[in-house]
This record gives C-alpha cells, structure tokens and sequence, in this order.
C-alpha cells in the first residue's frame, strides 16, 4: 500500500497591523490555484517543497531559497505544485499603503528577488505576527517596506542624518510613558515631527544598542517582576504590564528572566 500523504494545512488571520490585509501559512501537497487577481500584493517565502506560477502570462519556478517572491494586485496569476512532496509557504497580503499601484510593472518584470536580508526580514515579520505583536509587528514591517521599494525603484534607502541622537532620546520619553497602553509607529512619527519610521528605528538602536520595540518590551518585563513580586497573579499582570495576553507574558518574562512568570512568583515565598 502506498504510503499516505500529509494532509494540507492552512492558517489564515487579520492581524491588528496597518498595511496587512492577512497573514496565511499553508502546506499543500496536491494543489493547483486557478487564474486569478488580488486586490492587494502577496509577498511570499517557501519554507519547503517547489512551486510553479504564472504572473502575465509568463511562468516562473522557484524552491526554497533565499528568494522571496512579490505578486502585485490586479495581476493575473496562477500556481501549482511540482513535486509530490508539495510545498509550504508563508504569505503577507500587503495593501496599497505599503507598496503603490504604481510599481506593479517593476513586480510584474522581476517577481522573484533574491535578497537574504529582505528574505529574514521577512520571516522575522511573520514571527512577530505569530506572537501577536504589533509594535514589533510594526517595526519589522517599515524594514521590508524599506527594502522592496529599493528593489521596486532602484533607489537606496535615505540616510538617517546627524539628528539622529536627541530623535532616538525622544522617543525613548514616548516609550517610557506609555509602557502599558504602548504607542504605534505611526503615532510615534507623528509626535516626533513626521519623520519616517525607518529612520526613528535606526536612530534608536545605534543609540541604544536595541531596537524600540525590544526596548518597550523589556520595560514590560520589568514592569511584571514588579507587579509579581507585589502578589497580582500572571493572568492579571499580563494585560496590567502591557502584554497581549498571559501567552505572550510567558514568552517574553521567560526569554528575559529565564523562567516562567509563575514560578518567579513562587521564588520569593520559598
């Protein structure tokens, strides 16, 4: 008897994320998708297998690699598997505030781009978004917006600038004030004179070594030992330190404190 086939899997969400119209994470091992168009672009990774596509009626393959592969909106496209083992894949459906309308020749020319660096920026976005965390979410997102307009434009990335320093000491003060309610980029560009979220990111890790959205978790943590040690249970010191549920505190307090919320609480009535 022939060995049986692993089941196709799919998993699809909206995450609370401007700019992400859905996230979907799929393994198919019998699959061929119809002719059809998106309203939106699709920016997808393989994580394995092969797949083959069509985008104007030109056909591409590609397996797993360190390319990435970007459909526009309004494009005609197929895609089918080409092994019996299928393949997996990872997409993010982007809207038009991310990527214009006016760069789908340039995607329709080249829709594979080989690029490691945008192809782990963009497995960290989706890392982020499985964790169900925006801030972070958010972040990751502005870097592989930076990255495919590059690709889409010929254009390098604009420099960050000399004002870099007192701009990063600024949003550290947004930061530390709203630890728990936490704050969007776009909110914090706003605040801080409309200056791009790429570049408020940048001024802040080369003045303090981490990222903004790392920076705001770790005040979280800290936050949560307090609230722990003060007697509120891990259910309630999750939405109480900022976190978006007790899952996420977990995650977070045991990376940072190596061990779990509950049993921190524990430590000190031993």
């Amino acid at each position: 008897m022939a060995p049986l086939r692993p089941r196709s899997t799919v998993s699809a969400w909206r995450p609370p994320v401007k700019g992400i119209a859905e996230v979907f994470h799929a393994r198919f091992t019998e699959h061929a998708y119809p002719a059809h168009v998106h309203d939106t672009w699709a920016l997808m990774i393989l994580d394995g297998g092969r797949v083959d596509f069509a985008l104007d009626r030109e056909r591409h393959g590609v397996g797993v690699s360190e390319q990435v592969i970007l459909l526009p909106p309004g494009v005609v496209h197929d895609g089918r598997t080409v092994t019996e083992a299928g393949f997996r894949k990872r997409v993010l459906y982007l809207d038009t505030s991310v990527l214009p309308e006016r760069l789908t020749g340039a995607a329709v020319d080249a829709p594979l781009l080989s690029d490691p660096a945008l192809r782990e920026r963009v497995h960290g976005l989706h890392l982020a978004l499985a964790e169900r965390d925006p801030f972070e979410a958010q972040s990751r997102l502005a870097f592989v917006q930076e990255r495919l307009r590059r690709w889409l434009t010929g254009r390098e990335a604009p420099g960050d600038g000399a004002e870099g320093a007192g701009l990063a000491a600024r949003l550290r003060e947004l930061l530390d004030a709203r630890v728990v309610e936490g704050i969007t980029l776009e909110q914090a560009s706003a605040e801080l004179g409309g200056v791009h979220s790429t570049h408020l990111i940048r001024s802040f890790r080369t003045a303090y070594g981490l990222p903004p959205h790392a920076y705001l978790t770790g005040r979280r943590v800290a936050l949560a030992r307090g609230l722990l040690l003060a007697g509120m249970r891990p259910a309630g010191v999750a939405t109480a330190a900022g976190f978006y549920d007790q899952a996420h505190l977990t995650r977070h307090f045991g990376r940072h404190v190596g061990i779990s919320p509950a049993r921190f609480a524990r430590s000190g009535r031993l």
